[in-house]
């Protein structure tokens, strides 16, 4: 602690004490037990107490007063707990008999403030931070503190029992920890004294017959296994596992108990435990039943989680497979004939009626589905799944559920049509059947059905019917199917199949372009975007867009009366015009757009469109384009850049300043490669006399690349500024690559190094860009070779570089600023006289 933080800290302590002063905001006593936190961190002496007896005296006062305020309280409990969070000073504080007024059974836990779940919550926090040391666990032992926790489970405020169960799990990964006695015998086992008093809690809760109580343990017996202890104490978890796995199993096969999804997230949680790694044993047995007693919606997530598990046995593995694939096997059984009642699954693990009431129930079938669907997605994402899923059946299914969904399925069964009722236009499901569907298209075995699969695509995409955020998702499954797609005709010559799909999907997609809804004009641009990055090679997917009004109508979406349409047709034309605009022979000259006007018609949006999304989506066209070479010639990209930089520098958005950077960093590293022998060359010491280095001056300067990059070192948005700085150290880097800087003091007599002086002055101030001319004030012409030549050699960019990037609160948030705050909100001092971060 600095003697001005030492100084200040007793009026601190006594403003805190005194109850006629104003209170405090809670975030300044936050800040001030961080600072606490921060002090005791790496110093366990006495110190700190010792020699700041403000602190103790602080705890004294507040305990004298008959009705503290709750955030005092609060406070001072926190700061308790944290003072003795190490051994010495715990027995300083308990010298002074202030833990047992603040802890034990004569502290606020019997006043009227207890009432308050702020200071139950600071009491918790408290013994969180103290329980550090094991005279800290003896006390809390003896001074009933254990039965207060205890209690605190059950509190009715969440955040208060969250906490309770919290600091239980610490409390016996502590005492474990404390435990150096001989090796465990999972026979022979004698707990720490406070582990033996939560695990004697635990089993009398188990073994109550309140409900709450149960469920209160059962929590906490999760978050211990799922916890440290369950992977740290190998030993120790299996002991308590068989004290309470009769009592688990009893639960199990009881119906009327109302815990059983805790039941599935504890098993779960023992499951990862080193403990069970064995595929043998009565654990996975008991799993093995939860599989077959919980109901569907209870034990799909056990099954998944059992499913991402390593060490899981096979056949445990299997039957969680099972339970994941019943409502889907259901489905299937349901939409066919009586005698084709072909599913996923040969038998179930649980009674199919189950699943089957679920499923006729109205409330309960879309849940379901859902939650299986999204579980399935996230299984098929995975790289290595121990189990082969049946993708064949399993699209099968799927068809068969947007079928019942879109109401184009009849099924014979009673079951499936009143399934059929229950699904009919449930977006829930409709989404979620589309992201498993698109999620499937990387398996290389469902083949056989693709014509059938692209036929419930287009029933979708067609439909006026559709929800556009369904149209959304369906143009998404389209466009990755559309690949494999691709892929299958490449290998398998399926070119007529693969040309009547693309035909129908453009027929869908002219249709959509023209919709009066503005989200589905906008997916069905994202659509077309998605199809050219993927397709662009492929000879049918260019003849099927050149031959239908698909680029006609995308162009006229560049002047569509909604933003974010917009910004999507300005990304899909984008994204065309290397097939068509930019191609050697263009085909679409008798189009709306030839190339000089689509590139004049993007910049008329750049510098005149009223919303930021389309602008910006200019500019990272651009940027695309130079990229891949699509503006011609150096000395037409030149130009290019030129006009473009020239509007962007102007731009009110800093997203597109920002992309205008960007466009200006690939132009230089461009030029910089066609005008250098080699780019990574080092470049000859007579820098100045070398042709090609004043030629990409010269280059540059036309572009008037510089007055752009230094102004924006001074943007009033620091990514801008950022971005600037890298590119110029870029530059820098190149025309001086072997630190041959030059000397400030030898160039400022000259004109240009007087200009160059104000030029690095001004930037050190940070001045706004307004204020830095970028035309030749103040001497500086930025459009001159050897001036810049000098700025870049002369100005400090390295130093620049760590002022931009420092964060914004570089200043550091002074400790003593904050007492000093604290002080002036409560009155003791002057407002003038805080030094406020």
């Amino acid at each position: 602690m600095t003697r001005e933080c030492a100084a200040l800290l007793p009026g601190v302590c006594a403003a805190l004490a005194d109850p006629r002063l104003p209170g405090l905001d809670d975030t300044c006593l936050e800040k001030l037990l961080d600072w606490f936190r921060s002090l005791t961190w790496f110093d366990p002496s006495v110190e700190l107490v010792q020699h700041n007896p403000c602190l103790t005296e602080l705890i004294t006062s507040v305990l004298a007063l008959a009705e503290p305020s709750p955030a005092v309280l609060s406070f001072t409990l926190q700061l308790a707990g944290i003072l003795a969070s190490s051994e010495s000073r715990f027995q300083l504080l308990q010298q002074e008999e202030l833990l047992a007024r603040l802890f034990g059974q004569e502290g606020p836990r019997g006043g009227a403030a207890w009432d308050e779940a702020s200071v139950r919550s600071a009491w918790l926090k408290a013994v969180h931070s103290m329980v550090h040391h094991q005279p800290a666990l003896l006390f809390l032992c003896s001074s009933g503190g254990m039965d207060v926790i205890f209690t605190l489970q059950g509190d009715p405020s969440l955040f208060v029992a969250s906490a309770a169960s919290q600091l239980l799990v610490h409390l016996l990964t502590f005492s474990l920890e404390c435990e150096t006695s001989k090796a465990l015998s999972t026979k022979d086992c004698d707990w720490p004294v406070c582990a033996q008093m939560i695990v004697k809690h635990i089993q009398e809760s188990l073994q109550s017959s309140s409900a709450s109580h149960i469920e209160q343990s059962l929590k906490l017996l999760s978050s211990l296994f799922g916890s440290c202890f369950g992977s740290c104490y190998a030993a120790w978890t299996e002991v308590l596992w068989l004290d309470i796995a009769k009592q688990i199993e009893s639960f199990l096969l009881e119906e009327t108990v109302q815990a059983q999804p805790v039941l599935a997230n504890l098993l779960l949680n023992v499951a990862r435990s080193p403990a069970f790694c064995g595929t043998e044993g009565s654990f996975w047995a008991l799993v093995t039943s939860a599989l077959e007693h919980l109901t569907p919606v209870q034990a799909v997530p056990l099954a998944v989680g059992l499913l991402k598990l390593c060490k899981c046995p096979q056949d445990v593995r299997i039957q969680a497979l099972t339970v994941l694939l019943q409502p889907m096997d259901c489905i299937l059984r349901a939409a066919s004939q009586p005698l084709e009642c072909a599913g996923l699954l040969d038998e179930s693990v649980s009674d199919p009626v189950t699943v089957e009431s679920l499923l006729s129930s109205k409330t309960s079938c879309a849940g379901l589905l859902c939650q299986t669907l999204t579980h399935l997605e996230k299984l098929l994402s995975l790289k290595h799944l121990k189990v082969d899923l049946p993708c064949v059946s399993l699209l099968h299914s799927l068809m068969t559920i947007l079928q019942f969904c879109n109401g184009f399925l009849s099924p014979a069964s009673p079951l499936g049509s009143t399934i059929s009722r229950n699904l009919i236009n449930c977006f829930r499901v409709q989404k979620s059947a589309l992201d498993v569907l698109a999620a499937l298209s990387d398996k290389k075995d469902c083949d056989t059905l693709i014509g059938s699969l692209f036929d419930v695509l287009l029933a979708y995409l067609q439909s006026p019917n559709t929800n556009p955020t369904v149209l959304k998702k369906t143009f998404q499954a389209t466009s990755k199917w559309l690949v494999h797609l691709q892929e299958l005709s490449s290998s398998n010559s399926q070119w007529q199949q693969t040309e009547k799909i693309l035909e129908d999907v453009f027929v869908v997609l002219q249709k959509r372009l023209c919709s009066p809804c503005w989200e589905v004009r906008d997916s069905s641009l994202e659509f077309l975007t998605a199809m050219v990055k993927c397709l662009r090679d492929q000879k049918e997917f260019r003849q099927c867009l050149l031959s239908s009004e698909v680029l006609r109508l995308t162009e006229n979406l560049l002047e569509d009366p909604e933003s974010y349409v917009r910004a999507s047709a300005v990304t899909a034309v984008g994204h065309l015009a290397p097939i068509t605009y930019f191609a050697p022979e263009s085909p679409v000259t008798g189009n709306q757009y030839n190339r000089e006007s689509i590139v004049a018609k993007l910049q008329e949006i750049l510098s005149t469109d009223s919303e930021g999304f389309p602008r910006r989506a200019v500019i990272s066209i651009f940027t695309k384009w130079l990229r891949e070479g699509c503006t011609g010639q150096l000395e037409d990209t030149e130009q290019f850049v030129s006009r473009v930089i020239q509007i962007v520098e102007h731009d009110l958005d800093w997203e597109v300043r920002l992309g205008g950077l960007e466009l200006v960093e690939v132009f230089c590293s461009q030029t910089i490669c066609q005008l250098s022998q080699c780019p990574y060359a080092p470049v000859s010491s007579a820098v100045t006399s070398s042709t090609p280095q004043n030629e990409l001056l010269q280059v540059f300067c036309r572009a008037k690349l510089f007055g752009f990059l230094f102004g924006s070192l001074c943007d009033c948005d620091k990514p801008v500024g950022q971005r600037a700085c890298d590119v110029l150290v870029g530059l820098r880097g190149h025309f001086y690559p072997m630190s041959t800087l030059e000397n400030p003091q030898e160039i400022e007599d000259s004109p240009a190094g007087r200009g160059i002086a104000w030029l690095q002055r001004t930037l050190r101030q940070g001045s706004l860009a307004q204020n830095l001319p970028t035309d030749g004030g103040d001497g500086v012409d930025f459009q001159d070779p050897e001036s810049m030549m000098l700025a870049l050699g002369a100005i400090d960019l390295l130093e620049l570089h760590d002022e931009l990037n420092k964060s914004s609160d570089h200043m550091e948030e002074s400790p003593q600023s904050l007492l000093q705050d604290i002080l002036a909100a409560v009155g003791i001092i002057e407002d003038n006289e805080v030094d406020c971060y």
